[in-house]
């Protein structure tokens, strides 16, 4: 703002403590000093008279000072027959087709007669004599001035003005598009109106937020950081972009249950949930995989969705609760072609979001999705890094390298084991104990052991593993992908032996589903499959965490 630098400075207290009453308590408490301080207005007291500062009556758990303030210009519009939250405004145009239409066409000083009606969140106020300025933001960060004057408005309009406008209000003017005397681009106001009162205050737009009120209050977060809204823009364009290339290649959207009798499609931990009304429970999903497979088998050659899935896991970088998928199945495809369309996914989203497959980081660095992605084996890699070779688990014939040789080689290196352990467990482990975090450049990892793949079709050459890879970015999973398996025995054979793995203790392990095999034995037709999180994809794309993705990320209470 040219017109002044002076702005009033906003501090949240941001450690609430816990509560010595019960929700329903502290809510009728506020309740009462609301009415209370509407009384005061009506029986004819200032402002200041209106509010009780120290908390006297109500105790530390009350309105705090701000809050009581902002009450008391409530009650006072209300009195003054002002509506604090109006139906409607003349709202003519926008700050951004302001800025656009008159940004660096006027010089200082010079007024034109357009008349505008606008509305903003007020982030600046300066009221000072008979001029008062103030800023303007529209939800994309765009702003402008504001002026009003006495002889303008006249000294009781304006006196009211500067008695109930506050910095967080959003407000309504309506006037001549002008430049001021400074060049500032403004509008020089006829008419004002609160178009919605504001009882919290906002935190001081000129400090940077603490990483818990960016989380708990991600609203606070984009009001008052560019790069919040930005995410969420960014991430409505990537989902946008995803959409169309899916359309391109003339995938069918559709919506699968997210309430599920048997979880299935991932090894992941489930929610657990009640259905009341059949006596039921039920699962929250944690993949839509089985339902788009039966899509196929229904003949919807190409089919895709954008779902949310939930996974009762750990909370850290890349991995939250519950977050965003893309999974899409293609008829008569295999994890080669399903490689393709996810590089071009991936490259196409990089284009429409920031223009070009080089990106730029959050830290600054940059990094390019474009040209050609490296390609590895799973077992030869971690051949190489053991220096022997590991041998795929190929059957009784061909038992590959033992259980007991791969436990050995894990305790030797310190790897983490899990309670229930098979052949494909242990090489993944020891797999991602010299990859995981160490693939920088888009790698796909192809080629995985059977036993930890009870959806993927076994490789067309190499007994023991499957034709399923995974997408590795900046050091950690963004994509998987199979061949699908569509032979209804040998699935029933896959789910029985997870079945065995669930009820020796692993969690993650999925259970029978005779349905889904009935359906295979319909017939589905060779497919290639991909899954790919939303959330991840940004955090490729943008550097930033799985939380600074997800617009509200869940966090535990404090209270």
């Amino acid at each position: 703002m040219t017109e002044a630098n002076d702005t009033e400075e906003i501090v949240i207290d941001e450690t609430v403590p816990a509560p010595a009453m019960s929700t329903v308590e502290r809510a009728e408490m506020l309740m009462d000093q609301d009415a209370t301080i509407a009384r005061r207005i009506d029986e004819g007291a200032t402002l200041d008279e209106a509010v009780d500062p120290s908390n006297k009556e109500y105790g530390p758990l009350a309105h705090p000072e701000q809050v009581q303030m902002r009450v008391a210009k409530r009650a006072m519009m209300l009195k003054d027959g002002l509506n604090p939250y109006p139906v409607r405004l003349d709202v003519t145009a926008t700050i951004e087709d302001v800025r656009a239409r008159y940004d660096g066409k006027l010089e200082a000083g010079q007024e034109t007669e357009d008349v505008v009606g606008i509305a903003g969140r007020v982030l600046f106020l300066r009221n000072a004599g008979g001029l008062c300025f103030v800023q303007l933001a529209a939800g994309d960060g765009a702003t402008i001035q504001g002026m009003l004057s006495k002889k303008q408005l006249g000294a009781d309009s304006l006196k009211q003005f500067k008695q109930l406008v506050d910095l967080g209000d959003h407000l309504f003017l309506k006037g001549r598009v002008i430049a001021s005397k400074t060049g500032e681009l403004s509008v020089f106001a006829d008419e004002w109106a609160i178009a919605a009162k504001a009882l919290q205050p906002l935190p001081a737009l000129h400090k940077d937020l603490n990483e818990d009120t960016r989380t708990r209050k991600p609203y606070l977060g984009m009001i008052a950081d560019e790069k919040m809204r930005n995410m969420v823009r960014n991430r409505s364009k990537a989902v946008t972009s995803l959409r169309h290339t899916f359309e391109r290649h003339d995938f069918l959207e559709v919506e699968t249950p997210m309430l599920q009798t048997i979880h299935g499609g991932a090894a992941a931990r489930p929610f657990t949930t009640h259905m009341n009304a059949f006596d039921l429970d039920l699962y929250l999903r944690i993949a839509p995989e089985l339902f788009l497979k039966r899509c196929l088998v229904g003949g919807i050659d190409r089919v895709f969705e954008i779902n949310r899935d939930f996974r009762n896991e750990g909370v850290d970088a890349t991995h939250a609760p519950e977050f965003t998928m893309v999974e899409a199945y293609e008829a008569y495809g295999t994890y080669d072609t399903i490689a393709a369309l996810v590089k071009e996914l991936v490259q196409q989203t990089a284009k429409d979001v920031f223009g070009s497959t080089t990106v730029t980081l959050l830290d600054g660095t940059e990094y390019d999705f474009g040209g050609d992605w490296k390609t590895i084996s799973m077992y030869d890699s971690l051949s190489e890094a053991l220096g022997q070779e590991i041998v795929p688990n190929g059957g009784p014939d061909s038992p590959g390298t033992s259980v007991e040789e791969l436990g050995r080689i894990a305790d030797k290196l310190g790897v983490e084991r899990d309670d229930v352990e098979n052949h494909g467990k242990l090489v993944e482990h020891l797999w991602e104990h010299f990859y995981e975090d160490r693939l920088y450049q888009p790698t796909f990892v192809r080629d995985f052991p059977v036993e930890t793949s009870p959806l993927v079709k076994g490789h067309r050459s190499k007994p023991g593993v499957v034709e399923k890879w995974d997408l590795y970015v900046r050091g950690f999973e963004l994509a998987t992908g199979y061949s699908e398996l569509n032979d209804p025995v040998v699935q029933r054979e896959r789910f029985v032996a997870q079945a065995k793995d669930a009820l020796a203790g692993d969690e993650e392990a999925c259970d029978i589903d005779e349905d889904f095999i009935e359906a295979l034995g319909v017939g589905m037709p060779p497919a290639g499959g991909m899954g790919m999180g939303i959330d991840r994809l940004l955090i490729a794309l943008t550097g930033a965490t799985i939380r600074e993705t997800i617009t509200f990320p869940l966090v535990k209470p404090l209270n």
